[in-house]
């Protein structure tokens, strides 16, 4: 029998959906929710995302901990942001990103869907 991991398993009383090749898991706790996101080998948001929500850029804040693999994120300003796992991440809106190698990206994630920024303290826009 094959070793299940724990990272990657059903979560029991999870809302689960996939979103542009995303699996993507929600647990409403207390006014925030926790996801998980797992975003396969060679995504990109420009090209799997962007056609399904009509924005330049991802507006979403994404603050927690990458678990597992490696992602790259460019900004219209040209900054860029590189997080390898296991690392805590702040991820401000209007970036764009990708998976970077051979291995999915497990990012855990805590937002309060569009108070995230305000009640985190992160910019609603990325800044320097």
């Amino acid at each position: 029998m094959a070793a299940t991991d724990a990272l990657t398993a059903p979560i029991a009383g999870a809302e689960h959906r996939e979103f542009g090749g995303v699996q993507l898991d929600v647990i409403r706790t207390g006014n925030a929710r926790v996801k998980r996101a797992i975003y396969p080998v060679g995504f990109h948001w420009a090209r799997d995302i962007k056609p399904l929500v009509g924005t330049d850029y991802c507006m979403h804040a994404h603050i927690g901990f990458l678990a597992r693999g490696r992602i790259h994120m460019t900004f219209p300003d040209g900054c860029t942001l590189d997080y390898v796992a296991p690392q805590a991440i702040n991820i401000e809106p209007g970036h764009d990103g990708k998976v970077v190698g051979s291995e999915p990206a497990v990012v855990i994630e805590f937002d309060f869907e569009g108070d995230t920024c305000s009640k985190l303290g992160v910019p609603e826009k990325h800044q320097h």
